[in-house]
């Protein structure tokens, strides 16, 4: 057991009692165990890495390359199949759709004209192998929470022209923080005894579910990995071109931040290693400087490409120590902990990573029914399953939209607008109470509506509401 080796005899015994414990849980496998005690052997040891202010650099334009500097893909149709024939897309697909009101994987929420995300990732790889004549393999890593649901869902794209393979990440047991045993030892032996630890953890479960090997054995080089709730993540041969070109085996898209992403990772340059700084590892002291735009001015979108045989070779050389995010939760009253990395912080382990600053069209993630509000109105027009933004806009930066409890759920969402309103001209929407939109409604610069309580506050069809603040039926 390597990972004891830095441990207080007291962290030592405790390893050892819950190595014992964690042994006999026959739901998971023997990699499953080995990837969970060396995760709470490295916990234990604190070797969370401490940032020294002082060695922070702001990364050069060789470490962070600017989208536009990147040379145009080639023109013949033949060399773009051979770099696409490279590639691998990966989607992260272990999160359900909760914080929005539906069951079941995110993926499958409808985003617009009655396509879910993963229809239209589907779409645009469809597009992507029928034009080129290419065969981009799509892989989706679910959780045990959403595992069995995806099975019966990509059934329906059977007919189409992608390999749709798909693979669990690990399942690690909760830990029980004042006794230090796993949850699942203690009677909790459905799923809210196990957590999946973060998707830091795609690189061991690629390797662990054999995908790797088929991958590297179908002559695949890159994987494009990316959440599947952003919108904005489709294939982009300018990068996957530079990186085959100049032998780069991680690459991290990264966008300028906006006062609406202060607390988002950035990249920095550091002891001479491009690295990926976490709101969780700055000193207090320093938290206002991370968050202001002038010093950091980059955030991560977690669209990461990498190399198939460098994930390979680190992840068999056990060399991917991830920072560990420990994530505390209740479950029944009892105080667990879940210990998870994330996949940007490998980025200082691969030789000669790179950031690439995209344009911010790259990252459209659909966090909430505000977000969704944005992607079906007329901001953005659906093509080859790729979602666009509208040039009638000229403000590239999109409304902040503000709306209440009553729409957090997407059904609610949907029954409260007739149809979604043209935001074209607008800078800031806020809604509270039980409001209802009519059809064909129209809303431009600053719109405040707040329905007061125990009132039913309609907009009426065709409605046009240009800086308005509406408090009753009387405002309209």
């Amino acid at each position: 057991m390597a990972a004891a080796a830095a441990l207080s005899p007291s962290d030592a015994e405790k390893l050892s009692k819950l190595h014992s414990s964690v042994a006999g849980l026959d739901q998971i496998s023997e990699n499953e165990k080995t990837g969970f005690i060396n995760l709470v052997g490295r916990y234990l040891s604190g070797e969370a890495q401490h940032v020294e202010w002082s060695k922070i650099n702001t990364p050069t334009d060789k470490v962070v390359v600017p989208y536009d500097n990147l040379a145009p893909t080639p023109h013949d149709p033949s060399e773009t199949k051979k770099l696409l024939d490279k590639l691998v897309v990966l989607k992260l697909n272990g999160g359900l759709g909760t914080t929005m009101g539906c069951t079941g994987p995110k993926s499958v929420i409808e985003v617009r004209n009655g396509l879910t995300f993963l229809d239209l990732i589907v779409i645009q790889i469809e597009n992507l192998n029928s034009k080129y004549g290419c065969s981009v393999p799509l892989l989706l890593m679910n959780s045990f929470n959403t595992h069995d649901d995806t099975l019966k869902i990509v059934e329906k794209y059977s007919n189409s022209n992608i390999e749709i393979h798909t693979f669990n990440q690990s399942q690690y047991p909760r830990l029980v923080i004042d006794e230090f045993t796993a949850l699942p030892c203690r009677g909790h032996a459905g799923k809210d005894g196990w957590y999946p630890p973060g998707h830091g953890d795609v690189f061991s479960s690629l390797i662990n579910s054999g995908k790797l090997e088929a991958l590297l054995s179908q002559g695949k080089e890159y994987v494009f990995i990316a959440n599947s709730d952003n919108l904005g993540a489709t294939v982009d041969l300018k990068i996957l071109n530079h990186l085959v070109h100049n032998k780069n085996e991680y690459c991290m898209e990264v966008t300028p931040k906006t006062l609406a992403d202060v607390k988002g990772g950035t990249l920095i340059s550091y002891e001479g290693k491009v690295q990926l700084l976490e709101i969780a590892q700055v000193p207090d002291e320093h938290v206002n400087e991370f968050k202001s735009i002038e010093k950091f001015k980059i955030f991560n979108t977690n669209n990461l490409w990498a190399n198939l045989k460098a994930i390979k070779r680190l992840v068999e050389a056990d060399a991917l120590k991830m920072e560990i995010i420990p994530n505390p939760k209740e479950v029944d009253g009892i105080k667990v902990l879940q210990l998870e990395t994330a996949a940007g912080a490998a980025i200082r382990f691969f030789d000669l990573a790179i950031g690439i600053n995209v344009p911010r069209s790259r990252f459209l993630p659909v966090k909430a029914t505000s977000d969704l509000l944005l992607v079906q109105s007329d901001l953005y027009t659906l093509a080859d399953g790729s979602v666009i933004r509208n040039t009638a806009r000229a403000n590239p930066a999109n409304p902040s939209v503000e709306l209440g409890p009553e729409f957090k759920k997407v059904g609610n969402f949907l029954s409260r607008f007739k149809s979604i309103p043209s935001i074209i001209g607008l800078d800031s929407l806020k809604v509270s109470g039980d409001v209802w939109f009519g059809a064909n409604v129209t809303l431009k610069g600053k719109v405040s509506i707040t329905g007061k309580p125990g009132v039913k506050l309609e907009i009426s069809d065709g409605a046009f509401l240009e800086n308005k603040e509406i408090n009753g039926p009387e405002d309209i």
